[in-house]
């Protein structure tokens, strides 16, 4: 191993940063208000961040800014503002989430680094090729990836310039990260907005198992892969930990930062991993990494593990020495406590001052004499000071005109004018010229770019008829909607490997199926997917799945964007159309009325919308009846995504119930109770869909459709289409319970 690896290190807030920066992190990630997937956070503001810059760098340390979350239109305005802000600081990497952020970025402020979130669900070469597209630089991978397929695809990142993250600690989502909904669809708290309130986490009713946390896992801790993952390749070790305290962050990050200088040293790596237990756990495990993905990684309780585990390590003698060990643990706990607060009271984040002298007497140039703490230097206006018995230059006129260098690392300390003459006048033009030549200075000679405006979008302003898409699954019913004017689309398992001859066969006696591809597409199954493409090429398709996506465009077939790409924006949609030759895009289920009329639609776009559906709220690659109804294997191998087909159900203290499902070929869902069905969108925003969609897979909820098959579900649906008296009254009685909540609610 040549190249040094970057230990990556959360910062929270002021506190947490300082702790990383004197542990020896490498580069930090730290939140910016609400742009940020942890709004838990306490996270920074503009006023301490070019200071928080400073600072970090003073330690050859960078510092990246989260801005990945998914961003709703009427956040754009300030969302460009701060960017234009953002261009004119040190900033060395902002992270990302949304693909109107990737384009705006891409287009309008290419100076700024794109790191591509981890919520971006990064898992196969199709999406790297599509963020290197997008000026990304590196990609934060997907955690459940094992060794084998992060080293396809850090080699592929090699070969396209492109640098790979991996989480190596920290707190474990049981889903697929940008594809958890859970705490969106049942209250509004979007994961996609920062605001995930951990439904993984809360206690259920007990299982068949005797379960009480069945979607509750273990921490993830690549304390003793590091060895290896620096071998592959892999450029940045990450830390998860966005709302732990400062004595977490100093103790994980001194861990792994003396680990990797001794595999930078060629010393022996430690074996001991004892100090990661002395702060929060919840236990750890490996399993993902390792491609062992087992019962084991499931923890008893979402609470600290600590102490839990000063029990397990020993067998103490009586319950006296138990509790004695214990003690000892929280006081060493305190005593980390106090050291890193010391540490961290050390390091400042003040403002550098700067003192300003100014000379000048009439018909004689303007001298500013400006002092930092390490550096001089003298600014003289272009043009003669003038007599004048109006408003003349004074200590606060200056400081005035001044003041905006307040807004970087520096701050004006004091103003000297006992070498200014009195009574001189020069032009406000003349100050705001010295004004930016100090700027530019202080900014290490760069010029400050000036701010951007976005130009008007050519939106859609015409009437449309809206059709129906209907998606299934079975392929016994692939005849029976042969016939039908609306789109049928089929829903591609997310393993077709060893399989693709019979989908291909299926498709091509099928001409009227439209293939619709989900969201997590991994390693051979994505080589697959590609191969069916080759041997089919479908008119047409629906992708989740951006790598699906760049190999449509490669081969000419038009797609439509689906709702899991998280569409929420005007520029996720030119993003679409512009960078990916989209022809339409679903917009995003978690939107509500108010954030969806906001959207301009695109000229020659096609809008999207699902009527009614499953809500899917998570999405894994863990085996859920581990937890619920037990299983007689401990961990998943290459048959249990083949071939396992299960349904079970999970019950919380509130008495809400969610579905489990499992699929031929597909990763474990995780279902709401209740079906989504929006009739009110018709009425509400008219002349803007053009098509509406109906998920008509066989998924079991309490959702129910009475008395009537699938072929009169479609039926029923295009009369409510074509304005049929009573249409909205025989959908609600032939299906029954169902929901719009998020639709009410929105993110």
């Amino acid at each position: 191993m040549n190249k040094k690896i970057e230990l990556l290190a959360p910062g929270g807030d002021v506190e947490s940063i300082k702790a990383a920066i004197a542990a020896g992190a490498d580069a930090i990630y730290c939140g910016f208000g609400k742009y940020n997937a942890r709004n838990r956070a306490k996270n920074i503001t503009f006023e301490n961040i070019q200071s928080i810059i400073r600072l970090a760098h003073e330690y050859n340390c960078e510092i990246f800014l989260t801005v990945n979350i998914i961003i709703v239109e009427e956040e754009i305005a300030d969302l460009v503002r701060l960017l234009n802000k953002l261009v004119n600081t040190k900033l060395d990497g902002i992270i990302i989430q949304d693909l109107g952020v990737l384009y705006l970025l891409k287009k309008h402020f290419p100076s700024l680094d794109i790191h591509a979130s981890t919520q971006l669900t990064t898992h196969n070469t199709g999406q790297m090729d599509f963020l290197k597209s997008m000026t990304a630089s590196r990609v934060n991978l997907s955690r459940e990836l094992n060794k084998a397929e992060i080293e396809t695809l850090v080699v592929h990142g090699h070969q396209n310039q492109m640098l790979c993250e991996v989480f190596v600690h920290g707190s474990n989502c049981i889903s697929f990260s940008g594809l958890c909904y859970a705490t969106s669809a049942t209250g509004g708290n979007s994961g996609n907005r920062g605001r995930c309130s951990q439904a993984c986490r809360d206690k259920y009713k007990p299982t068949e198992t005797g379960k009480e946390y069945p979607l509750n896992i273990k921490d993830n801790s690549a304390f003793f892969d590091l060895e290896v993952l620096a071998e592959m390749g892999v450029a940045s070790l990450k830390i998860e930990g966005r709302i732990k305290k400062e004595d977490y962050v100093y103790t994980v990050v001194d861990s792994f930062k003396k680990q990797i200088d001794r595999i930078e040293n060629k010393q022996e790596i430690s074996t001991d991993n004892s100090a990661l237990y002395h702060v929060f756990n919840r236990d750890f495990s490996n399993s993902f990494l390792e491609g062992s993905i087992e019962s084991d990684m499931f923890a008893e309780s979402p609470r600290d593990y600590s102490a839990i585990k000063v029990s397990t390590d020993a067998n103490f003698d009586s319950d006296t020495e138990m509790t004695a060990e214990r003690d000892k643990l929280y006081k060493n706990k305190d005593l980390i406590r106090g050291t890193v607060q010391e540490k961290v009271a050390q390091l400042s984040i003040e403002q550098t001052p700067l003192d300003i002298s100014v000379s000048g007497s009439a018909n004689q140039v303007l001298k500013l004499t400006v002092k930092t703490y390490n550096d001089s230097f003298e600014i003289s206006s272009a043009t003669s000071l003038a007599p004048t018995k109006k408003e003349s230059l004074t200590e606060e006129l200056i400081f005035e005109k001044l003041k905006a260098i307040n807004d970087t690392e520096h701050i004006i300390n004091s103003i000297n004018t006992t070498q200014l003459d009195p009574n001189l006048y020069i032009s406000y033009k003349e100050l705001n010229a010295i004004k930016k030549q100090i700027l530019y200075r202080l900014n290490n000679s760069k010029d400050l770019l000036a701010p951007i405006e976005l130009p008007k979008v050519e939106a859609l302003n015409e009437t449309i008829k809206p059709t129906l898409s209907v998606l299934i699954s079975d392929k016994k019913e692939a005849a029976l909607f042969k016939n039908q004017e609306a789109e049928i689309y089929f829903q591609m398992p997310s393993s077709i490997k060893g399989k693709v001859n019979k989908y291909v066969d299926l498709f091509l006696e099928n001409e009227h199926l439209i293939p619709w591809f989900l969201p997590v597409i991994i390693g051979d199954d994505y080589t697959a997917a590609i191969e069916f493409l080759e041997a089919v090429k479908p008119k047409k398709l629906v992708s989740n799945n951006t790598g699906i996506a760049v190999s449509a465009n490669r081969l000419g077939i038009d797609w439509i964007a689906g709702p899991f790409l998280n569409t929420a924006n005007t520029y996720s949609l030119l993003c679409l159309k512009e960078e990916l030759n989209c022809k339409g895009a679903f917009i995003s289920s978690e939107l509500n009325r108010r954030q969806i009329k906001r959207i301009q639609q695109p000229k020659d776009f096609d809008l999207y919308y699902s009527f009614y559906h499953p809500i899917i709220l998570m999405t894994t690659r863990q085996c859920l009846f581990h937890q619920v109804t037990g299983c007689h294997k401990t961990k998943i191998d290459n048959k249990c995504i083949s071939h396992c087909t299960r349904k079970s159900s999970i019950t919380n203290y509130n008495e809400d119930s969610f579905y489990i499902e499992k699929t031929n070929g597909n990763y474990h869902g995780l279902y709401a109770d209740t079906n989504f069905l929006n009739t009110e969108i018709l009425t509400d925003i008219p002349d803007t869909f053009s098509s509406f969609f109906i998920d008509l897979r066989d998924i079991e909820t309490l959702t129910k459709i009475e008395t009537v098959d699938k072929l009169e579900v479609i039926r029923l649906f295009e009369n409510l289409l074509n304005n049929k008296a009573n249409a909205v009254n025989d959908l609600n009685a032939a299906i029954t319970p169902t929901t719009n909540r998020q639709y009410s609610v929105g993110i």
